[in-house]
């Protein structure tokens, strides 16, 4: 049988890498890198979030990167405003990712039908909480897939970066992850200090965990910086508000430098923080007699702060061997 077209252009073509949507070219890397955040409904705190994934694809220019929400609720909201032409037109600076957005399963299954079966996942979360675990245990799961022959495996590996303060299953030690995140919050103990106001964080916390890991950040804080007060208090769990107010009663407190210990400044802190239903933070602190200066800012608009998050992507990509480009 003879071939249709010259044996030249056979060859030619042979020698010429295939493109095609959805598979891994010759120059596409077999590595990749997953943001993992809780995610926001609020577009003015987007930018946050969008910081981390801008520096990681600074750093690591050749390696795609990819963002992921783990809210099921705000993953929806931004699904819906995906057609919703009013919204789009009112917020022209919001990427087409966001509107797309995916969970952690969803986001690892486009990746690996992609051709990427090295993955390194790194969540935007403070604590080694309930998400974190999920995490764990979605990539756990993953791997654990067994197939009849081995190059079938879905993934080679997917390894998870620790958050921000830090992980007792991790290798690298928690105390050195708080000192690190304290280093970062330099700014905001000069500004707690010109103000001569006590420095108060709101965290998220949970209700499933401990939290001790925040009276240890309290702790390092007071150790690094003993001209300011600082102190920590929770949406969830303990440092209660009535904990915390308690406290600044027994300081005879006057003002305190109110901040989000949260990587972004959404519901919890425009809400639970610093909104003006009885309940917030802000009314109870004003109620008590003690004046509140509110910094409405995520973590994540802190350039410190991001390059610890890079630190810890690192360190997981090092520690597994994979290389980051």
């Amino acid at each position: 049988m003879r071939h249709r077209y010259p044996l030249f252009l056979l060859l030619c073509f042979s020698l010429i890498p295939f493109r095609c949507e959805g598979i891994v070219t010759m120059e596409k890397p077999a590595t990749a890198i997953v943001i993992a955040a809780f995610g926001t409904t609020h577009s003015d705190a987007l930018d946050s979030l969008l910081g981390i994934v801008r520096d990681t694809v600074d750093r690591y220019p050749q390696t795609p990167v990819r963002l992921a929400f783990t809210s099921n609720i705000i993953r929806k909201r931004w699904h819906q405003r995906s057609s919703d032409k009013d919204f789009r037109a009112q917020h022209p600076g919001i990427p087409e990712m966001i509107y797309q957005v995916k969970n952690i399963l969803g986001t690892l299954a486009d990746l690996q039908n992609q051709g990427y079966k090295t993955i390194v996942v790194q969540p935007t979360l403070l604590t080694a909480g309930e998400e974190f675990s999920d995490l764990q245990s979605y990539i756990n799961g993953l791997l654990s897939i067994v197939t009849v022959k081995p190059r079938w495996q879905p993934f080679d590996r997917i390894v998870l970066g620790r958050p921000l303060m830090g992980s007792p299953e991790n290798n690298h030690s928690v105390q050195q992850d708080l000192h690190c995140l304290a280093g970062a919050l330099a700014e905001d103990v000069k500004q707690a200090h010109k103000l001569q106001a006590i420095l108060l964080y709101v965290g998220h916390g949970n209700e499933h965990l401990s939290n001790a890991v925040y009276s240890d950040l309290q702790r390092v804080m007071t150790d690094m910086y003993p001209d300011v007060t600082t102190m920590i208090g929770l949406v969830e769990g303990h440092p209660t508000p009535d904990q915390v107010l308690a406290r600044l009663e027994e300081t005879k407190a006057e003002r305190v430098l109110l901040k989000p210990l949260m990587v972004v400044a959404g519901d919890h802190a425009k809400n639970d923080m610093a909104g003006d239903a009885d309940d917030s933070w802000k009314t109870r602190l004003l109620a008590a007699g003690i004046t509140p200066k509110l910094l409405l800012e995520g973590l994540g608009n802190n350039a410190a702060i991001r390059r610890l998050f890079l630190s810890h992507l690192r360190d997981a990509a090092a520690g597994a061997g994979i290389e980051l480009r």
